[in-house]
């Protein structure tokens, strides 16, 4: 397929690629819609094998910045950036300082968030040189890690999840399967332990799994046996892809509910999570916490007015279940339909204006 058809089949508006060799830069650019706003979106620093697999991810990922932003109401188009390095080895100060020297060269089309590989002290870095991002330190001014926003959200829309399936909304006494112990991941597992969930965690960093073991009584699981446990929630936090054709079939829970983005390997693997009665929250649904909290950043960011409309995530959720119910369609048809009907109806906006 040609680099033009594979930017138009999911309607891309553009697709930038920078390089400066002087500073190990090797960075791709989405800019998936902006007829909401300004596209908003993270920087993820990750060993790709080569060109082929970033691209893919990072088209797949500012779409979905695109649906999130939409469901969430966010005055914000989607997009989003990779660069092709290992972080733990070669991120340095030049690096960061070339990613927002690329970020400014938009001019404003894009706005740079925090993503894997990018950390809160990053953003500071970066925004040396482009005043084009999202995440400063609270004592910049900014709206800090966006970590615990997301957690929040998932923790709520999990709660949602089971009120769907007529009972009781507390995670007390249910199973929980997190895969991938990140910063999400790890404030999620926290919040669902106090609230007396059972876990089951996995993680490659062994510190991270020892440490989840060690302060949440949690039960260590191998990566590639997490989906295979028997829980009421399996929760996806590491990349994307972890619901595809073969662990769909092999998976023993109830609900789907997580904070990675693009789980589902294709729709097709959402359409068989629904044949099977498991119910699905879709995932740039539950975990657009991070975002809310990041847009808030802009005309002065309040906490509380930020965390306020993340908490609402449960009532977006009830209302693509209710719909979804309705006509007997699985929960992400549904939320793609209603963030398709909002953009038709914005770009009719933009026209007639």
């Amino acid at each position: 397929m040609s680099l033009f058809r594979r930017i138009e089949e999911r309607g891309h508006e553009s697709v930038t690629f920078f390089s400066d060799p002087a500073n190990r830069l090797r960075m791709i650019v989405a800019v998936h819609n902006t007829v909401m706003g300004p596209s908003l979106g993270g920087c993820r620093l990750w060993p790709y094998a080569g060109l082929d697999e970033a691209l893919t991810d990072v088209l797949r990922l500012s779409r979905a910045m695109t649906y999130k932003a939409t469901m969430a109401g966010l005055p914000f188009g989607g997009g989003k950036s990779v660069v092709i390095t290992d972080p733990k080895r070669d991120k340095n100060e030049a690096l960061l300082l070339a990613i927002g020297r690329a970020v400014n060269g938009l001019g404003g089309r894009y706005i740079v968030a925090e993503d894997v590989g990018i950390t809160e002290a990053d953003m500071g870095v970066i925004g040396r040189t482009t005043s084009f991002l999202a995440g400063r330190s609270t004592a910049d001014g900014g709206s800090g890690d966006p970590s615990e926003a997301t957690a929040i959200g998932v923790f709520g829309g999990m709660k949602a999840c089971l009120r769907q399936i007529s009972e009781e909304p507390t995670l007390k006494g249910r199973t929980v399967a997190i895969q991938g112990l990140g910063k999400v991941g790890t404030f999620l597992a926290r919040m669902a332990a106090e609230e007396g969930a059972k876990l089951f965690v996995s993680d490659i960093d062994s510190d991270r799994l020892e440490g989840a073991v060690t302060e949440l009584g949690a039960h260590s699981v191998m990566p590639e046996e997490i989906h295979l446990m028997t829980c009421d929630i399996f929760a996806p936090c590491a990349l994307g892809g972890v619901l595809n054709e073969k662990t769909v079939p092999a998976l023993n829970c109830r609900i789907v509910a997580g904070c990675a983005n693009n789980q589902l390997a294709d729709d097709v693997d959402g359409d068989a999570l629904f044949s099977r009665g498991i119910l699905y929250a879709p995932d740039y649904v539950i975990n657009a916490g991070g975002l809310i909290n990041l847009s808030y950043e802009h005309g002065g960011y309040q906490r509380e007015r930020a965390l306020a409309h993340v908490r609402r995530i449960p009532d977006t959720l009830k209302e693509i279940f209710q719909r979804a119910r309705a006509e007997s369609a699985p929960p992400h048809r549904m939320a793609d339909r209603i963030v398709e009907e909002r953009l038709a109806e914005a770009r009719e906006r933009r026209s007639a204006g």
